[in-house]
């Protein structure tokens, strides 16, 4: 694995190293000891799918609050998306930055996210699935959002029409209470 580190201390962009041959491929995308090594965080609590049937659904932004923030681990597998990241580190010097990149199940890029970052993606692609490894549990009560319009953020989503539900729809601008 090859690990880029992006604008956003602690956001790593994650590239397979392919073993081919005339079957095709062979790739780890997940190593504990590897990860360790980089000083990653290695412990996996959760994995989920999520599968989007139209081109231009939005999911997110999420995040959790402490004591439940969480690391994540974020695969496209069938399709592509926009990927997105918000720093909510109110300590870093890149707290409310926003970063993005195109993950696919071409470029089989995978994107971790430290503790303390919202994320959200927008599908490019009807019939885009995108694989989770996350650190914490889902906790309800300790999930936030932010609306994916923010003018804070001015995210420059690349479908202008989004497909959002009803929940992600009802996200409201960022405030930093809401870290709390």
């Amino acid at each position: 694995m090859k690990f880029i580190n992006m604008e956003i201390e602690g956001c790593i962009i994650i590239e397979i190293e392919k073993k081919i041959d005339t079957r095709g491929f062979f790739a780890r995308t997940w190593d504990r000891e590897i990860f360790k090594k980089q000083n990653l965080n290695e412990n996996l609590s959760q994995c989920s799918i999520s599968f989007n049937n139209k081109k231009g659904t939005i999911r997110g932004i999420h995040f959790q609050i402490h004591p439940y923030s969480e690391t994540k681990l974020v695969r496209c597998t069938r399709g592509s998306i926009f990927d997105v990241i918000i720093d909510l580190r109110t300590n870093s010097k890149t707290f409310k930055k926003w970063i993005s990149v195109e993950l696919s199940e071409e470029n089989y890029k995978m994107i971790y996210m430290p503790e303390g970052v919202a994320h959200g993606f927008q599908t490019l692609e009807n019939n885009t699935e995108v694989f989770y490894q996350m650190t914490q549990l889902y906790m309800p009560e300790f999930a936030r959002g932010i609306r994916w319009n923010d003018p804070q953020f001015n995210i420059t989503w690349p479908i202008k029409s989004p497909i959002l539900s009803e929940k992600d729809s009802k996200h409201i601008d960022f405030n930093e209470r809401s870290l709390i």
